[in-house]
């Protein structure tokens, strides 16, 4: 894989190309709007989703070319991918009903589609990790970053992320490379699944938590480190700071201590008989 970097990035300084970022940005937003665009029913329309479908293939296709990579490999990559396209839109589904379940706030499906960020996070880190596990390099990147300055959410293609995920709000949260997650996993805004330290020699280590299924996050709380688990049906209380594994069915919370005081600039008055 590196040497496939590499060899990708001296061809590209050769000749002065790089890939587009423009192109892939576009091609993800248009097949987000092609699978999620209830109002055009083009899920509906076999002759109107087959011919999106194909100008998608292209697109993808021209995409890869510019990668420098062969016409016979670039056909079969999207061929593979589109192959899997089916399976991404399923696992969406299943993670947008998650959403509508769980948020109050939420009235129909159609809404998550159009309007939740977190949503289309998710969506673009699932269309990028189909990527990433077939080994294009530098596309799933621009994919989540794209996703990451959309929405505030960044969550690295090479992640581990199970069915019915769902993601409140959203903006703040990060998502290491290394991460891996369960089933029925809701995070909050402000979240980070990080690493303990960062140095390049952990480049191929796993670095950053497991989270297992059917774990809640509140809003600000950091887990770091490739050791560290999160048991299954754990809540993990706003603002935390983990470091260490948890077993399963824990709530974890920080003691807060609130203080008042009277508002009034000034004290009651004292009187003194003397």
């Amino acid at each position: 894989m590196l040497d496939f970097l590499i060899t990708i990035f001296e061809n590209n300084r050769n000749k002065n190309i790089f890939p587009d970022k423009k192109k892939s940005e576009d091609f993800v937003k248009k097949l987000f709007h092609t699978l999620f665009t209830p109002d055009q029913n083009i899920l509906d329309d076999a002759i109107l989703f087959k011919k999106n479908y194909e100008n998608l293939q292209k697109l993808l296709y021209e995409i890869f070319i510019e990668l420098n990579i062969n016409e016979k490999d670039s056909d079969n990559f999207t061929r593979i991918f589109f192959k899997e396209v089916p399976n991404i839109y399923k696992t969406l589904i299943i993670d947008a009903n998650a959403i509508l379940k769980s948020d109050p706030a939420a009235t129909v499906i159609e809404e998550i589609f159009l309007s939740y960020p977190g949503f289309f996070a998710t969506a673009l880190y699932r269309i990028a990790h189909q990527l990433w596990i077939q080994k294009i390099p530098i596309i799933p990147r621009l994919i989540t970053e794209y996703a990451h300055s959309k929405t505030g959410v960044d969550i690295h293609a090479s992640a581990e992320i199970g069915k019915a995920f769902a993601i409140d709000h959203g903006t703040g949260i990060v998502i290491g490379s290394s991460t891996k997650i369960g089933d029925k996993v809701k995070i909050y805004q402000g979240v980070t699944l990080g690493a303990i330290y960062v140095d390049k020699k952990l480049a191929n280590i796993k670095r950053h938590p497991t989270i297992e299924n059917q774990v809640t996050i509140y809003a600000g709380a950091t887990v770091l480190g490739g050791e560290t688990i999160i048991g299954h049906d754990s809540v993990l209380g706003g603002n935390v700071w983990v470091t260490k594994s948890v077993p399963p069915f824990s709530i974890v919370y920080q003691k807060s201590e609130i203080k008042m005081r009277n508002n009034s600039p000034f004290p009651d008055p004292i009187n003194f008989m003397i």
